[in-house]
């Protein structure tokens, strides 16, 4: 399911700087997974820039045609 289009939708979408996800192709569908780790590790002005990304990776990625997942794994304390 992960297209060309969404590929390149992906990567015209800059990330802030230190973070980044990984996108899981589910067949019908594409999950954008953040690592919760660094998400946990950053100020509220950097999780709110992660934020607005993650939102505009989305949006692009559903231009092209995807249903998107956006999910985390729990941190373990």
């Amino acid at each position: 399911m992960y297209t060309d289009g969404m590929r390149k939708a992906f990567h015209a979408v800059q990330p802030p700087k230190g973070f980044g996800v990984d996108i899981i192709d589910n067949e019908h569908f594409l999950t954008i997974k953040l690592d919760e780790l660094k998400f946990a590790r950053m100020t509220h002005f950097e999780k709110v820039e992660a934020l607005q990304y993650v939102v505009r990776l989305k949006d692009a990625l559903e231009q092209n045609g995807a249903i998107v997942l956006v999910t985390r794994e729990a941190v373990n304390k």
